[in-house]
């Protein structure tokens, strides 16, 4: 077996890793697994690699291509190891910048290896030239949407730049006609390549990326995230069309197809369009009065809400972006453990777009050792509120709106939201009475059974987990039974 040929199965069993890396992910108890094979599979495709291009380039070439990969994989595992999870979503969001820029680079160096020979190239084969032409403009358009769109994303979430959406007049109109022109460009370019071109279509797709994702509101960016993640798929596998590289391709449509999937999946979760997602359509700016007070809102304590809990039959908790923040998730596994021994039924409910990347909470609550028996989704949890003794909404705000319910103009209107006001008590964990991160007030905060607990979230569960009494020696709750369970007979 030659190198050429053992790079060709490397590239098989890598594609294979990668497929049982997304199918280990999908689940919580498998998602160790999932990160070890793509581990695996990314290390044996960069060797694969390296060891088919070192056939036709110089050792000296090769030399730098396995320090440029050092280099990298030093300052990911750096950046890696010093990302808090509340940074994860814009750390994703710079890296899907970078792959977008690569199919740029990828596209524009193809362009140059054919144009700059001639008549006298023989990279790509007469007859396909057109086809190449093709590759080559689609693939830049696709990373130069994918960069700006990210560098975007990547400003909102770590709030450099407001996450209220833009609005320009004819907005859907500009989307439009850029999809026309690239279009346009694209036929042109096919039959007449030319430097002017390429330029025109690498700006329009950057303004393009930039209006699509400025255009979509905070609230949205969880989608927005799996969104551009797709996208880098797609560039990726531009960029192995253009690179004659198979393993690309295919890693880019995995990428690309799973992330366009999950967008899917989030968007029926909230009962909006994938299309109009993705055109920006919308995430409405919130009324001006988006963080003016509705009604009166009251206050209560750490120890009232931990007489509240002890009291308790069933409690289920709802975390938001809010808990990442404050790094509470530890002491929310505590307060549940505490609570579980006195014989209190606890859950949680997730939002499917709870935090900001797909899974957010999910993630925290399994690092917190949080079983996974307790934590539902909001569909298999949302008709259970009615019959809850507390809810504990902890940094979670436009996903218990009830206004997405009963307000048909609020900006969220029609999103499906925990209901988490049909509860007996509601306490709502917050630092101030600010609208959330889609700047649209809450009126949950104004209802007759809602409290509000002001403060750092983590310090906040601390506090309730001091409060909470001892059980008294002999009791069921003492044995860690609950309170409708009998001792074993002897």
């Amino acid at each position: 077996m030659n190198a050429t040929t053992a790079a060709q199965a490397a590239d098989i069993v890598a594609a294979l890793l990668f497929i049982f890396s997304l199918a280990g992910l999908s689940q919580h108890r498998t998602s160790r697994a999932g990160v070890a094979y793509g581990i695996g599979g990314m290390a044996l495709a960069l060797v694969a690699t390296v060891v088919a291009a070192a056939q036709d380039i110089p050792g000296s070439t090769v030399v730098l291509i396995a320090a440029a990969t050092a280099v990298g994989g030093a300052v990911g595992l750096w950046r890696a190891r010093r990302v808090e999870m509340t940074q994860m979503p814009e750390l994703i969001a710079v890296l899907h910048s970078l792959v977008g820029l690569a199919a740029v680079l990828v596209g524009w160096n193809s362009y140059y290896e054919v144009e700059a020979h001639g008549a006298a190239q023989t990279r790509v084969a007469p007859d396909l030239l057109g086809i190449h032409h093709a590759e080559v403009f689609i693939g830049i358009f696709i990373g130069a949407v994918t960069f700006t769109g990210s560098i975007v994303a990547f400003l909102k979430l770590s709030a450099r730049i407001k996450s209220r959406p833009l609005t320009l007049p004819g907005k859907n109109a500009l989307n439009l006609g850029a999809l026309v022109a690239f279009v346009a460009l694209t036929v042109w370019f096919t039959v007449s390549p030319d430097l002017g071109l390429m330029i025109a279509v690498t700006v329009l797709a950057l303004a393009l990326g930039w209006h699509l994702v400025v255009s979509i509101g905070g609230g949205d960016m969880p989608v927005v995230v799996s969104m551009l993640n797709s996208y880098s798929g797609w560039a990726a596998a531009a960029a192995g069309f253009l690179l004659n590289n198979n393993l690309l391709i295919v890693t880019g449509a995995l990428v690309g197809s799973s992330g366009a999937y999950l967008s899917y999946v989030m968007c029926r979760a909230m009962n909006r369009s994938f299309l109009s997602v993705i055109a920006g359509g919308f995430g409405a700016p919130a009324p001006s009065s988006g963080d003016v007070e509705q009604g009166e809102h009251r206050e209560t304590s750490a120890d009232e809400t931990a007489e509240l809990l002890e009291n308790a039959t069933s409690v289920i908790i709802t975390p938001g972006y809010g808990m990442a923040v404050a790094q509470a998730q530890h002491p929310v596994a505590e307060l549940t453990q505490a609570l579980r021994r006195r014989g209190v039924q606890v859950r949680f409910g997730v939002h499917p777009v709870a935090g900001r990347l797909p899974g957010h909470m999910n993630v925290l609550l399994a690092e917190a050792r949080v079983p996974y028996d307790v934590v539902l989704e909001m569909d298999e949890i949302n008709d259970d509120f009615g019959d809850t003794t507390v809810v504990l909404v902890i940094g979670a705000n436009d996903t218990v709106n009830p206004a997405a319910e009963e307000d048909p103009t609020s900006p969220i209107a029609g999103m499906p939201v925990l209901r988490v006001w049909e509860a007996e008590n509601v306490v709502v964990f917050k630092r101030s009475m600010s609208s959330g991160y889609a700047g649209v007030q809450n009126p949950l905060f104004f209802r007759e059974n809602s409290r509000m607990l002001f403060g750092d979230a983590k310090e906040s569960v601390d506090a309730i987990l001091r409060s909470l009494s001892t059980p008294e020696p002999g009791s069921a709750a003492s044995r860690g039974l609950r309170t409708d369970q009998q001792p074993a007979p002897a």
